[in-house]
Parts: C-alpha cells; sequence; structure tokens
C-alpha cells in the first residue's frame, strides 16, 4: 500500500490539472463616453460629458468549468461604472449590472443570482434602445425594461438551449419577507424563434410591490416603500402599485445590408394606493397602463458604417385620483444615429433623440418631455438631445 502511495498522488495530481485546464475566465468590457447638447435640462440648454449611453460601461468577469458528462459549471460578476467622474453606477453596488452562477449543459441553463428578467433578455433586443439607440432611446422611463435599468435581485433562472430555432425560459426572484412568501416576489417567461433572417420573441413579467422589489433594486441600501424609487415623472406617481406588469413582443427581419425591428409592450400598474408598497400623493385608485410601440430600420452602407432611424410611441390610459380622473400622457420620439466603426472593437457615433409629450403625467401635471437619463426633464413638452460619443469594448 505504501507503494501505491506515490502513483495514486500523482494521479490525482494530474487529474487535478485537467480539470482545472477545462476551466476559462475572461475578463471583459465597454467603455462609452461622449458629449450630449440637451435643449431643455430644468428649463435651460445644457452641454454635458456622459457615459455608458449606447451600451452601459461595464467591467466582468465570466468564466465556465467543465464538470463531465456535458455540464459546466458558470459565473458572472459585471460591474457599473460612470467614466465621466469614475464613480459606481447602479447606486454604488460593486456588482450592479449582473452576479451569478450557475451550471450548464447542451440542452439548459440554470442560474441563481442578480440578474436580467427574461422578457428583457427575450424582447429588448427587438428595440432601437438595444440596438443603437442607447439608454436615451428607450420607452419612456424604461418602463418596460428593455435596456436593462432595472435587475432582479435573488432570482433563478432556466433558459433552454435553442431547439429548431425556439428558445424558451423562464425566472423567479425570491421576496425574502418572513411569513409572506409572494411579497416582493417576480417571475416572467420569455420564448424566442430564429429562423434564417427572421426572428421573433414574445415575454411577461410579474412583480408585486414593484416599488421596493424592483424598482428599489438599484441601490447599496435598503429601499424605502415611504418613497418613489423611480426619478421619472412619466409613472413615479404610480409607486404605490400592488403589482407591475409587462406583455410584450417584437420581431426583425435582416434583407442584405438592412434590418427592420418592431416592438411592443403593454405596461400595467395594478392595485393603485397601496401604502405599504410606496407613497400616494394623488390619492390614485384601481390600475393604469401603457401602451409603448416602436419600429426602426438600420442600414450598414459599408462595413465600417452604419445608419439607423426609429419612431416611438407611448399612450397611458386615464386614471382615478384624489381630485378626480385625467387622461394621461403621450409621448412620441424620434431617433437617428450615424456609427463608424475604427476597428472591431471601437467606434464613433452621433445620436440624436427628439420627444414630444402631451396629456398629463403621473404626478398631475401637465406631461413634460423626459428623454432618459438626463440631469432633468425638460420644462416644456419638447426637448432634444444630441450626442458625439466613442465607444469601445474589450
Amino acid at each position: 500500500m505504501k507503494r501505491l502511495a506515490p502513483v495514486v498522488a500523482m494521479a490525482a495530481s494530474t487529474l487535478s490539472c485537467i480539470v482545472h485546464a477545462q476551466g476559462s475566465v475572461t475578463l471583459y468590457g465597454v467603455v462609452d463616453e461622449g458629449i450630449n447638447y440637451n435643449s431643455n435640462s430644468g428649463g435651460h440648454p445644457s452641454y454635458a460629458m456622459q457615459s455608458g449611453v449606447a451600451q452601459g460601461n461595464r467591467f466582468g468577469l465570466r468564466g465556465s468549468e467543465g464538470l463531465g458528462a456535458g455540464w459546466q459549471s458558470v459565473f458572472v460578476l459585471e460591474n457599473g461604472f460612470d467614466v465621466s467622474n469614475g464613480k459606481l453606477a447602479q447606486g454604488g453596488l460593486l456588482f450592479g449590472r449582473q452576479a451569478y452562477i450557475g451550471v450548464t449543459n447542451p440542452y439548459v441553463t440554470v442560474t441563481l443570482g442578480r440578474q436580467y428578467d427574461i422578457q428583457t433578455d427575450f424582447v429588448g433586443p427587438f428595440a432601437a434602445s438595444r440596438q443603437w439607440a442607447g439608454n436615451i432611446g428607450a420607452h419612456p422611463g424604461d418602463m418596460d425594461n428593455f435596456i436593462n435599468t432595472v435587475r432582479t435581485n435573488n432570482s433563478i433562472k432556466v433558459v433552454s438551449a435553442s431547439f429548431d430555432g425556439v428558445t424558451m425560459g423562464g425566472m423567479y426572484s425570491l421576496g425574502g419577507v418572513a411569513g409572506d412568501p409572494i411579497r416582493n416576489q417576480a417571475w416572467s417567461l420569455g420564448v424566442s424563434y430564429a429562423n434564417g433572417p427572421f426572428s421573433a420573441g414574445a415575454g411577461y413579467l410579474n412583480v408585486r410591490d414593484p416599488n421596493v422589489s424592483y424598482f428599489g433594486n438599484a441601490t447599496s441600501g435598503t429601499a424605502s416603500a415611504s418613497v418613489a424609487n423611480s426619478v421619472y415623472p412619466v409613472y413615479s406617481g404610480f409607486l404605490s402599485a400592488h403589482s407591475f406588469q409587462v406583455a410584450s413582443a417584437g420581431l426583425s427581419y435582416k434583407f442584405g445590408p438592412a434590418t427592420a425591428s418592431a416592438v411592443y409592450s403593454y405596461v400595467s400598474f395594478i392595485g393603485l394606493g397601496d401604502l405599504s408598497a410606496g407613497p400616494n400623493p394623488q390619492g390614485y385608485t384601481g390600475s393604469v397602463h401603457f401602451n409603448n410601440a416602436d419600429a426602426s430600420l438600420s442600414y450598414l452602407i459599408v462595413p465600417q458604417v452604419l445608419l439607423g432611424a426609429a419612431l416611438a410611441y407611448t399612450d397611458g390610459s386615464s386614471v382615478s385620483g384624489a381630485n378626480g380622473s385625467h387622461g394621461g400622457a403621450r409621448y412620441k420620439s424620434g431617433a437617428i444615429t450615424a456609427q463608424y466603426y475604427l476597428s472591431k472593437r471601437t467606434s464613433v457615433y452621433v445620436l440624436g433623440i427628439y420627444q414630444v409629450a402631451s396629456g398629463v403625467d403621473s404626478l398631475n401635471e401637465a406631461a413634460r418631455a423626459s428623454i432618459n437619463n438626463q440631469p432633468a426633464a425638460s420644462t416644456s413638452n419638447r426637448q432634444a438631445v444630441v450626442r458625439i460619443a466613442m465607444l469601445h469594448k474589450f
């Protein structure tokens, strides 16, 4: 037995090296920085540096290790940051963009942690904001989360492999409230299909107590129900909702160097007036919903030059409040871009967004234009942003 000991030790050492060799860790990231002109930021035109617009700035580690029999362990730790000042994004969270671990095989992937919801994964890529218009080109307040403004904590996510072009997935987020398993929970479902130049997707998201459990996720502290955890007037007055739902669908078709896409979402704030979920200064009751739609076209003139254009429309329903009911708000937006690829990883781009608002917003005021991710909403119903920037991927 003593003679076998060195052989066993050597074999174990060799096996350890082999297992280690099957694993890999990749460092990756995006850096996007530029200058914005805003026609009306709180009543004044402004010029400002802004980062992470076309794509959110990130610094991440992605890894995997073979476990045998076709299985692998996987993980992602992804940080968000602001290039303009070096600060952490997502409310100061260290890995505020994503942080998860899981396993995968040729048929399914299961992950646990802070992740994107399924309807965002399956439908978001069809929106102009995810393709080239960036966060300033998203639907007002990114209420359907197509650009991943909100991440889902404490989530279990299951995504299938593609079978004849069909991929399916589901996600469940534990609320973590003792004695009340439904409070703060979230769940979502999605399906997509891809065949040659055509692709399509559909998804559904349902969140309980969204002001705290969903919109309050971008913070390193504890979200409070006493304040509205969103700054966007398009829906910040509706965060006393007991539940929040998004049903969405999108499609795209590529013909030669051109890609045409369209996306639709139906967003609902249900059970308004639940003060345990969020504040309700306007005394809203019942429910309110929004119809969001956009259509876009991009064209690759030459491999180095991309042009894009999009139109978007948001229509809010009427809602009942302490001072009577009002007919909701409407937002119309247009976006254009020109991008030049200096290399496979580096590009420069010009992006322009124009928005017009009408009706009455969630604060029971005349709706003001409110292009996403700006220092302040417009003081009128119109606002324009023009951006010149550089983006690098590594």
